[in-house]
């Protein structure tokens, strides 16, 4: 028998004629998943929807209408727009400084929010005393580091050369020491010191104006319940005077501790807390 005899036939292959069903379904699949995202994106949660409308009034500090009305969905094209805000007019006393290259709208609208912060901390500091009869005893200020509470230490407050706090002082630091034990900001205690020799134990006002600040932290931490790892002490002595000259009202304002609540915020930020200050105190 021949090799060509015994080779067996090679089996002729199905074709299958239903193949297009595979490609029909992957469509029909498709087109299914297109209409339920159109019509789910159609439908607006008139609750969320305000939520969100007036998170983004508040961040831009606008507080009037709705920016959108007349339509019942996003994918509504006959949507009227009314009094979108000028984000610049907005943020009061700013004005043209808004998008003038240096510093955009959110870092306003972020500086304008901290401030709102830190004020809020101030008033409740200011409560604090003026339950305690302490009215006026602090001087406040916003800088860039934040919210500075500035105890001008006269001997009222600290004797003479001497760290110890005592009588109305005493009273002044765990007044404040309340609200700032319950707030999450860290802060830094600034010691200061005039410029007569200090004729004490102490050497130097260096490390006078460095004990006293210290005097003040442990007062807080010990007593009014400041987390040890929120707060720091620093002496700087003599050379940051908060009044030029050498009279008695000048000597006695640069015999001062200061309570500086340190903000958070990223630099650019903080560079516009005076300008907020300054503004609000124009308004």
């Amino acid at each position: 028998m021949s090799a060509r005899r015994r080779r067996r036939e090679e089996p002729e292959e199905h074709v299958n004629h239903e193949r297009w069903l595979v490609s029909y379904s992957d469509m029909m699949t498709v087109l299914m998943a297109l209409f339920l995202v159109m019509y789910a994106i159609s439908q607006v949660d008139a609750d969320k929807f305000e939520a969100l409308r007036a998170s983004l009034s508040r961040g831009f500090g606008h507080t009037g209408d709705v920016v959108l009305v007349g339509g019942t969905g996003v994918m509504d094209a006959t949507s009227d727009l009314v009094g979108v805000p000028d984000v610049g007019s907005t943020l009061t006393g700013l004005g043209d400084q808004v998008g003038d290259g240096d510093h955009t709208a959110q870092e306003y609208a972020a500086a304008q929010s901290e401030f709102a912060n830190l004020s809020s901390l101030r008033d409740e500091v200011a409560d604090a005393l003026g339950e305690k009869g302490h009215d006026g005893a602090v001087e406040f200020r916003v800088t860039q580091a934040g919210l500075v509470i500035g105890m001008v230490t006269t001997d009222v407050f600290f004797d003479p050369g001497s760290d110890a706090i005592g009588g109305e002082f005493r009273e002044v630091v765990d007044a404040i020491g309340g609200p700032l034990g319950t707030s999450s900001y860290e802060m830094k205690i600034e010691g200061h010191a005039d410029t007569v020799p200090v004729g004490s134990r102490f050497e130097t006002n260096w490390d006078l104006s460095a004990a006293r600040a210290t005097a003040v932290l442990r007062r807080l931490v010990e007593h009014r319940g400041v987390a040890p790892d929120r707060i720091s002490a620093v002496g700087y002595g003599e050379a940051r005077p908060l009044v030029d000259g050498t009279d008695a009202a000048a000597l006695a304002a640069n015999r001062r501790v200061d309570i500086v609540v340190l903000s958070s915020q990223p630099e650019r930020v903080r560079e516009l807390l005076p300008t907020i200050q300054n503004a609000a105190e124009g308004a």
